[in-house]
């Protein structure tokens, strides 16, 4: 009887927690059903460009004139009909007036838009604008007193939070899937190696159709724009990316007024900050943006910032990482002034900067002897100075090039190799040879200085140290 009494305990207590944590678990019903109205769907289509296709037997003649028609008709070149392409996709109504929001991507190119809104109804679209780098696109129908959603004030997702989509995955109509935000500021270069969104990442069901529909936070506010997956099977494995609302709300407002987006330019090519460059800039940890190439009459360039400046601090942003500062850059307003915090040879320095515009997507080694140079030297490496048609062909004011690289020297251990162009070594430029030799003579052995180099037309910063 006492050993029964026991298990009954037992199971008093084991049900009563479980139907604690489903208490605990939230609760998607109210948030769906009243932000569901304002979700639709987006399917698109864009037209076949017929083209001529010579028949078969045809091989680049025009049949001759007294040729019977009969003939002629068989080998003349004919219209070849493509086939329409049809996609479709998500986006969510953002005033009642009939403005949409959605992916670039899900409109593309496509000569026809409609729009599905729950109860069935379709509304032909037109585009108002688009915007390639944040890959967002505004819509417009003819319609009033719709359903909208609300956007969040801000961006204050915190990782672990629960989110809920609602989209048209695979064409399902208005379906939902929850799940929580995994990270954020997620950094996904495009082709063209461009960084301007800060990614929220979350493992929420997202396949293809759900792109441009909304992600709620649990007050039922949009808090980013579903945008990508990452996948090697098509579909959801978790590893979903989405664009903050932060971001949206100011390319909406671009889109609305001139129907295109400009962002901050600073003119400047970087790279990320490991522990020993970190080390060698004298910076406690890896942080910061390396500037390794400045554009010529660019923003940074006239402001002074110069090549091997590591920019800490942008405006109000922290730049922790060097993804952050093409974020940072992004978001200001061409012609603004900015203060912008770097580290130049050990020192914290501060400058202004006039940020300048962003062009919009899509704008705008050699062989021989040579004279005579270095033996090897302290760190390994045989160069020689460039001469004036190699300076003008690679845009630089000076440098020395990498004949030979010795294979136990410090220039290996860099990674440096034949062709590369060393342009700074330490905190000073190399002009010329007597720079190069001079400065080499003079390294503190045992002491992790920062090196700059041009290979196949790209600046690079490594470290290099003499081991003595």
């Amino acid at each position: 009887m006492k050993q029964w009494l026991q298990y009954c305990l037992i199971a008093v207590i084991f049900f009563s927690s479980v139907n604690i944590n489903a208490r605990a678990l939230p609760d998607f019903t109210d948030l769906v059903e009243e932000n569901s109205a304002a979700v639709v769907k987006i399917n698109t289509v864009a037209h076949a460009r017929n083209k001529q296709a010579p028949p078969s037997n045809y091989r680049g003649q025009m049949p001759p004139e007294n040729m019977p028609d009969i003939f002629r008709r068989l080998l003349e070149p004919r219209q070849q009909q493509e086939r329409d392409v049809r996609s479709m996709g998500s986006g969510f109504i953002i005033s009642e007036d009939g403005y949409i929001l959605t992916n670039n991507h899900v409109v593309g190119e496509a000569d026809e838009i409609v729009v599905r809104l729950t109860d069935r109804t379709e509304i032909e679209a037109e585009v108002i604008g688009r915007d390639e780098r944040s890959d967002l696109a505004l819509l417009k129908v003819d319609a009033d007193n719709l359903p909208v959603v609300t956007l969040a004030a801000s961006d204050d997702l915190k990782v672990g939070e629960w989110v809920l989509a609602i989209g048209s995955p695979f064409g399902l109509d208005f379906s939902a899937s929850v799940g929580i935000v995994s990270a954020i500021g997620r950094s996904i270069p495009t082709e063209r190696n461009e960084n301007y969104v800060p990614f929220i990442q979350t493992d929420v069901a997202i396949n293809p159709g759900n792109s441009g529909g909304p992600l709620f936070n649990m007050k039922g506010e949009v808090v980013g724009i579903n945008s990508q997956i990452y996948t090697r099977s098509g579909g959801s494995i978790g590893l979903s990316f989405a664009i903050p609302v932060s971001v949206a709300k100011g390319v909406v407002a671009q889109l609305k007024e001139k129907g295109r987006v400009d962002r901050g330019w600073l003119g400047v090519i970087i790279q990320s900050v490991d522990r020993n460059l970190a080390k060698s800039f004298g910076l406690d940890k890896p942080m910061g943006a390396l500037v390794n190439q400045v554009a010529i009459d660019g923003p940074a360039a006239e402001a002074g910032i110069k090549a091997g400046d590591v920019i800490i601090r942008f405006g109000d942003s922290l730049i922790e990482e060097s993804s952050d500062l093409p974020h940072a850059v992004g978001s200001i307003t061409p012609g603004d002034s900015v203060t912008v915090r770097f580290m130049r040879a050990g020192k914290e320095k501060t400058l202004r900067v006039k940020v300048g515009t962003l062009s919009a997507p899509g704008e705008a080694g050699t062989s021989g002897e040579g004279p005579a140079g270095s033996r090897g030297g302290r760190l390994g490496l045989i160069v020689e100075p460039l001469e004036d048609r190699q300076k003008k062909a690679w845009g630089l004011d000076g440098g020395v090039i990498v004949r030979q690289v010795r294979k136990d020297g410090p220039g290996v251990e860099a990674g440096l190799r034949g062709g590369d162009v060393i342009v700074q070594l330490g905190f000073e430029e190399i002009d010329s040879m007597e720079d190069y030799e001079q400065i080499e003579e003079s390294m503190e052995p045992n002491t992790l200085l920062p090196l700059r180099f041009f290979r196949a037309g790209r600046s690079v910063f490594r470290t290099i140290v003499i081991e003595e």
